[in-house]
């Protein structure tokens, strides 16, 4: 267990959660694109039924 390289701890310990985070966060991303889009959509139907 001693021989591990600096590298690969950190790896072991840092780079399961960053890639957790990334994943995630562009998953979010793509759901607010979608969320965005249809408030818009929203916003022009309750315009036009003024």
């Amino acid at each position: 267990m001693e021989n591990i390289p600096d590298w690969a701890v950190l790896l072991g310990n840092y780079g399961f959660p960053t890639l957790v985070a990334i994943y995630l966060l562009t998953r979010f991303e793509k759901r607010l694109d979608s969320l965005t889009t249809a408030i818009r959509i929203l916003e022009n139907v309750l315009e036009k039924k003024k």
